[in-house]
């Protein structure tokens, strides 16, 4: 059921969008702070609260859109994700969209139209024997441990922080790869089986493991270098794994040429979202 699933994630990325504006709204009328304390006063603020929700039901609508659709399907439309955060934010934080970011916001998403709609991602087993799952698993934390190296060994915020981004979007792509095989077990075989396979443990600590990755990636340079890596990264990463480990397909041929139109129009609207808009360093950053 593609239209379904693609529903659902769009569903998941507006709720994550919502979630992450509301946290940021949250914080910024707290200040700043840590500790017990600082959580205690963010806990009692319906903002904040509302923003735990958002981020909750994303969860939810992405493993309920990876059940009925393909992981290359599924993945590519939580790039909608940045749009929808600044198009939620910027009323809540007194901001206005710019002309700018309004283009920047229709080329993320008719690229991404023009993207799926050329691929047509499809497929429909949500399990893959060990003997695909070990060469996956040692190639994305290979990459992703060769990423944070590299990134150590180089100074350039800029590269540093592409190098970030791009860990964190292959560790976005295998948590999602994890969690749709995880699904897949809690829907054919009930809730004991999810919770003894191994998949459930995994795509939980991949999952931390790539928010702090994400998390660094921000701070060690530019938007303008993390962002675009981190969402075309995942995307594209999603794809190859849904091709390898779960037997989805993509058109190829003739269709490859809208497929890299879609990609640079999504592209070039991210990198127009980050430079046009002052406080989308704030809005992403603030739900990592």
């Amino acid at each position: 059921m593609p239209a379904l699933a693609v529903l659902l994630a769009v569903l998941g990325a507006a709720s994550n969008a919502a979630g992450t504006a509301f946290q940021r709204k949250a914080a910024a009328a707290v200040g700043s702070g840590g500790g017990l304390r600082f959580l205690l006063t963010l806990a009692r603020d319906p903002a904040w609260l509302a923003g735990i929700a958002g981020v909750a039901g994303a969860a939810l609508f992405q493993a309920l859109a990876l059940t009925f659709g393909p992981l290359a399907l599924v993945q590519p439309v939580f790039v909608l994700e940045l749009p929808f955060a600044l198009l939620i934010a910027a009323p809540l934080l007194n901001r206005r969209l710019p002309a700018a970011g309004w283009a920047g916001v229709g080329a993320v998403v008719g690229g991404l139209a023009l993207f799926l709609g050329s691929a047509a991602p499809s497929g429909a087993t949500d399990s893959a024997p060990m003997s695909r799952w070990l060469p996956v698993l040692a190639g994305c934390f290979g990459l992703m441990a060769a990423a944070v190296l590299a990134a150590r060994q180089r100074r350039a915020p800029l590269f540093r922080a592409a190098a970030l981004g791009s860990a964190a979007a292959v560790g976005n792509a295998l948590t999602a790869a994890m969690l749709k095989s995880a699904t897949g077990t809690f829907a054919d075989h009930g809730p004991v089986a999810f919770l003894s396979a191994w998949q459930t443990y995994g795509f939980a600590l991949t999952g931390i493991a790539a928010v702090l990755l994400l998390e660094n990636a921000l701070q060690a340079g530019p938007l303008a270098a993390s962002q675009p890596a981190l969402t075309i990264g995942d995307a594209g990463v999603s794809l190859l794994l849904g091709v390898v480990l779960f037997d989805e397909s993509v058109r190829t041929g003739w269709w490859l040429l809208p497929e890299l139109l879609g990609v640079a129009a999504v592209v070039g609207g991210v990198l127009t979202l980050v430079r046009a808009v002052p406080h989308v360093h704030e809005v992403i950053r603030s739900a990592k």
